[in-house]
């Protein structure tokens, strides 16, 4: 066992047996004299139910998802002209609908359906796969512990996207129609621009810390519902020694009686032999007291 077998195995099983399943192979692990191996499985994070739909969607529908992955691949490339974003971003948009849709589906039949946090946790982590090429290679390996969202500049239709390309295309074709601008409108638009990028770069700003407070939260969450699992686990296991123990004690109880039962059969066995044993010997007396009379007699 290495540890992609190991974390491939982990985060191919339902959410609620997750922990049990960690222990085992960190345990495995250990048993085979690899302490390092057994620590870093130990260390693997319990996913969200969003988180771990996703994954599931990664094994049940690789091919689907590998097509929007690769249309993430031809933004990303046509995000510097700016040309040929309209079709992507419609080929895009109709494929995360369906694997959002695909997703619910496959978490259902799993027997863990998800509710309309869970499935705009999922929406969200489709769509940033497309922008960023390392939430991509982390959708398309399934060992996601928690949702994935993007923020910053990314390609148009995402928040914050900068002005299309077409409209730098077309700025100079309006120039030479309109000749040179005068000196003193052409402050306003700088400024206007400067604005922009002062308020963009502030709403980045506070997308970005909202961001990492919302991966704190998801992080805090998944600690909770790990340790709540743990607990319900060793809840279990105490429930079953309890029972285990009220077992053996009814046995005990029932063998004690038995035993009870049978020393007092016993006893009045003995009770009953003791009084023939008396009966016997006033028989024995009174024959001898009799033949002793006749012996007088006679």
């Amino acid at each position: 066992m290495d540890f992609s077998s190991a974390a491939d195995e982990l985060y191919g099983v339902l959410p609620a047996e997750f922990v049990a399943t960690r222990k085992r192979l960190a345990q495995e692990a250990k048993a085979a004299g690899d302490a390092a191996l057994a620590k870093r499985i130990g260390a693997l994070r319990r996913p969200t139910l969003s988180a771990w739909a996703v994954n599931l969607l990664s094994r049940s529908a690789a091919g689907d998802l590998g097509d929007l992955l690769d249309i993430g691949d031809e933004i990303r490339a046509a995000w510097g002209s700016g040309r040929g974003l309209g079709d992507l971003e419609r080929r895009r948009a109709a494929l995360v609908g369906a694997l959002v849709r695909t997703t619910g589906d496959l978490a259902a039949e799993a027997g863990n359906p998800l509710r309309e946090q869970a499935v705009r946790e999922v929406e969200d982590t489709l769509q940033a796969a497309t922008v960023d090429a390392g939430i991509a290679g982390e959708v398309r390996e399934g060992r996601l512990p928690q949702p994935r969202s993007h923020t910053g500049f990314v390609p148009a239709g995402f928040p914050m996207a900068p002005a299309n390309g077409r409209q730098r295309e077309e700025a100079p074709a309006e120039e030479k129609k309109k000749g040179p601008p005068e000196k003193e409108p052409a402050k306003e638009p700088e400024r206007a621009r400067s604005n922009v990028t002062r308020t963009s770069a502030a709403r980045a700003k506070r997308a970005e810390t909202l961001g990492r407070r919302a991966g704190q939260a998801e992080r805090k969450l998944a600690e909770r519902e790990e340790r709540a699992a743990e607990a319900g686990r060793e809840a279990e296991e105490a429930s079953a020694e309890v029972g285990r123990l009220r077992r053996e004690l009814d046995r005990a109880v029932a063998e004690r009686d038995a035993a009870a039962r049978r020393a007092e059969r016993a006893e009045q066995n003995r009770a009953r032999a003791e009084e023939a044993a008396r009966e016997a010997r006033r028989a024995a007396a009174e024959a001898r007291r009799a033949a002793d009379r006749d012996a007088d007699h006679g």
